[in-house]
């Protein structure tokens, strides 16, 4: 699968001026309509407000990349990193402006700061790597009323924004780093909104600011986003005067693009392999894609969420901190067969938390969690979960009944299946496992129970991430992370992620060999283990030319062009 579509037909440029690119969302939930990516918590509303950025999961976004998402001059703003002076200095361009005509500021580069870490923000982007900028923590708890550590060497309404660290580590030259934040907020705009209330505002979910090619046209709660070209773009102007974007449910989705309905799907956005064994060969499409910044895991519930200190602790007694019951678990599953046969060659077994897109860093030797029911069925016995006065069922150590809530969210027919399979293949060594509330759970109502600081609702989940391109897992897998929902939490975990960003580690050799202990202990662990690698990919209308989801394409949306007005 190649990940551009090269279209060697003629632009029709009245196509171009008069049509609308209609894009599809494959979605089962409505989507919340958070268009600030600082407060936004699901890929889908990245999806759907996309046009607002120079390439998809790039909304505001200050920089330019290369292939292997390495930031480059050119885009919103350049950044230059000084090792010895412990600083990163961003510059926007000089025409750098807002899809109202606001200028951009140097402000703009730091209010993101403010909101990720204020008190009582609802974003939840941050994490300990932050407090490398200095006086950050500071403000975080409360102590301070700013944070020094940004500085405007020509004021808040300059171009310049200067951060200054405690250390400045080899993640900052690539975007999506989990040190330095990349896209801006108009503050002038929202500056009267109080930071608790932003992702409620009016300025936030119905007349949002953008700094890409397009604008938001209109929203449709839930449902679908307009757009139409933003006259105050710096770079090159978009050739297609409107795009629409649906979101449309997993059930149906195969038959709209069967019916030519939708030019592509949003990249980025989730199509599986039975879609794909579906659509393959439809006569108007063609299929584009590259290995995801994503994977499936299943995640475990190993501890909670301390509000007072903002940590993450792990509990000694919890039903699952037992180490060999979670190995045990995850030997019995069959992912291959699973992903053989619904996968269609679009996803396949994962081996470690690092997706294979990150050539450099990925352990291809990891062997992950194969089928091994006798290896499964042995580590249960050893470690005292076994099976008393006749019962059917394995009981805890201790001698009390275990009951495994399991926890999946509502999706296609297949993912049913899955989880069914998965249900049984625990019972096959005498784990008594169940759908946690009896029945698959709705997408957000999933996460606000998995999110919660302490639950027992849920003790193992399915679900997914979508990675920023930068691989330090802090932001999912730190201590003080809020995305870390099942609470693993060791010494050795973060001091490995740590030292992924070390002095040291501005020697590539090192870095990767960091890299690779990490994965290969947490595949031990099993806390966190990886369910599946995949394909990001899009059926793309062959009306569509200069289609191009490669990282290197940084005028994604204005490189589009039509080479008919209809789709057939």
């Amino acid at each position: 699968m190649s990940a551009s579509y090269k279209n060697t037909k003629a632009t029709d440029k009245s196509a171009t001026k008069n049509s609308t690119l209609k894009l599809a969302e494959p979605n089962d939930s409505p989507f919340q309509g958070i268009s600030d990516p600082v407060l936004s918590t699901n890929a889908e509303d990245a999806d759907v407000f996309s046009p607002g950025g120079d390439t998809p999961g790039n909304i505001n976004g200050l920089f330019r990349t290369d292939a292997n998402f390495k930031i480059i001059d050119g885009g919103l703003a350049n950044q230059k990193i000084d090792r010895k002076a412990k600083t990163v200095t961003i510059t926007l361009r000089k025409n750098a402006k807002w899809s109202n005509g606001d200028k951009v500021t140097a402000k703009d580069i730091e209010y993101p700061y403010e909101v990720i870490a204020n008190k009582n923000t609802t974003s939840q982007q941050y994490s300990a790597d932050y407090n490398a900028i200095k006086g950050m923590a500071e403000y975080h708890t409360g102590s301070a009323k700013t944070i020094s550590g940004i500085t405007f060497p020509d004021g808040q309404t300059g171009r310049t924004a200067v951060i200054h660290l405690s250390k400045v580590t080899p993640a900052m030259k690539y975007s999506g780093n989990s040190f330095i934040w990349q896209s801006v907020e108009p503050y002038n705009y929202i500056k009267n909104v109080p930071i608790a209330k932003l992702a409620s505002s009016k300025q936030v979910r119905k007349d949002p600011l953008f700094t890409g090619p397009y604008k938001l046209d209109k929203v449709v709660e839930g449902e679908s986003t307009t757009w139409s070209p933003n006259k105050y773009y710096y770079g090159k102007a978009p050739q297609i005067k409107h795009i629409s974007i649906n979101v449309v449910s997993s059930n149906n989705i195969d038959k709209a693009i069967q019916s030519n309905k939708y030019d592509f799907t949003v990249p980025n956005s989730v199509m599986r392999g039975t879609d794909y064994k579906q659509i393959k060969n439809a006569k108007n499409y063609k299929m584009v894609g590259q290995a995801a910044l994503s994977y499936g895991y299943f995640g475990f519930n190993v501890g909670h969420y301390d509000t007072k200190t903002q940590k993450n602790v792990m509990d000694k007694n919890s039903k699952m901190s037992n180490k060999s019951l979670r190995q045990a678990m995850m030997y019995a599953l069959n992912l291959d067969a699973v992903n053989k046969k619904f996968g269609n060659g679009i996803t396949w077994r994962g081996n470690t938390l690092i997706p294979p897109i990150f050539k450099k860093y990925w352990d291809s030797s990891a062997k992950g969690y194969p089928l091994n029911i006798k290896k499964a069925n042995q580590l249960l016995d050893k470690a005292g979960y076994k099976k008393r006065n006749g019962s059917k069922w394995r009981s805890d150590p201790k001698g009390k009944p275990l009951t495994i809530n399991f926890g999946a969210m509502t999706g296609t027919s297949a993912q049913a299946a899955e989880y069914q399979d998965y249900l049984q293949q625990w019972r096959k060594v005498g784990l008594n496992a169940k759908l946690a509330t009896g029945k698959t759970m709705e997408m957000n109502s999933f996460y606000s129970t998995i999110q919660k600081p302490q639950q027992n609702t849920v003790d193992i989940y399915a679900a997914a991430w979508s990675l920023s391109s930068e691989p330090t897992p802090t932001q999912i897998y730190g201590e003080d992370a809020t995305y870390n929902m099942g609470h693993f939490v060791t010494k050795k975990n973060t001091q490995l992620m740590s030292d992924m960003n070390n002095e040291k580690a501005w020697n590539d050799t090192y870095r990767t060999k960091i890299f690779k202990q990490w994965q290969n202990y947490m595949n031990e662990q099993a806390a966190v283990v990886p369910d599946n690698f995949s394909y990001n990919w899009s059926p793309v209308n062959k009306r569509v030319k200069g289609f191009d989801m490669g990282a290197a394409n940084n005028n994604f949306w204005t490189n589009l062009s039509l080479t008919s007005s209809s789709m057939k």
